[in-house]
């Protein structure tokens, strides 16, 4: 009975506790969710934005030219699923300030760029102004897919900006990247080829030393063949030497020489 009471207690202490820890929970959540609806509603305006720019078809304004550069990267090798650098420099020589709204590129085969591989990452500038007569540069940073297979493509990248109004792009960069694995420059295939040859090495060198072995080993029989003939024939001597046998086959010997 005092076991019960005590138990019974000990519930009622406890159960406002129970309460708060469960508010507190159900506040969490409900904050937890808001936050994501609020994420999930501004990643969507603005991939929105990113698509619009990215299905606008325009053309150069005149006056603005473009280059690009990838620092110390002469060779443009681009790690699968790594960040790359790409710097693009604008020069406005026109007579109205060019205000820069973002940097968009995509991967291509080398053979057809109908074939698009992949969209890379567009990144914006908020209509970065830059006056008339003067060159700014920006930095674009994307990453390829890490699925995608190490090798040759094309790479075209647009930034696209403003005059007076008026949405205008360029192309800073068409030309060949070289994709390779992430972690290094060798590919899958080069370390199993690689390996490959080593294997096929390490056997050529097993079997040519098997050949050797067994080439040793029937020089040592023969050898072994002569020497027991020599010693027998020795040995005989030394019995029948004294012997009327041994007087008269020295005896044959003698007159065979004469």
């Amino acid at each position: 009975m005092n076991v019960r009471v005590l138990f019974l207690a000990l519930l009622l202490l406890a159960s406002p506790l129970l309460q708060v820890a469960r508010c507190q929970v159900d506040a969490e959540d409900h904050s937890s969710i808001v936050d994501d609806v609020v994420g999930e509603h501004s990643d969507s305006g603005a991939e929105e934005d990113d698509q619009d720019l990215d299905n606008i078809n325009l053309t150069s304004a005149p006056g603005v030219e473009t280059v690009s550069v990838f620092p110390k990267n002469s060779a443009k090798v681009v790690p699968a699923g790594e960040e790359t650098e790409l710097l693009v420099a604008i020069k406005n020589d026109g007579k109205s300030h060019v205000g820069v709204m973002g940097i968009r590129a995509s991967v291509h085969l080398p053979y057809d760029h109908k074939l698009l591989v992949q969209n890379l990452t567009m990144m914006r500038y908020n209509n970065a102004s830059i006056p008339t007569s003067v060159q700014a540069t920006f930095p674009y940073i994307f990453a390829v897919s890490q699925y995608l297979q190490p090798g040759a493509f094309d790479l075209v990248g647009y930034i696209i900006y403003d005059v007076e109004g008026k949405p205008y792009q360029s192309v800073f960069y068409n030309g060949t990247i070289e994709v390779v694995e992430s972690g290094g420059l060798l590919s899958g295939e080069s370390v199993f080829l690689i390996t490959l040859g080593i294997a096929l090495l390490l056997l050529l060198g097993l079997w040519a030393y098997s050949q050797v072995q067994r080439l040793t080993k029937k020089t040592k029989k023969v050898s072994k063949v002569e020497v027991g003939t020599r010693s027998t024939d020795a040995s005989m001597d030394e019995w029948l030497e004294g012997t009327h046998l041994a007087k008269t086959l020295s005896g044959k010997s003698k007159s065979k020489k004469n």
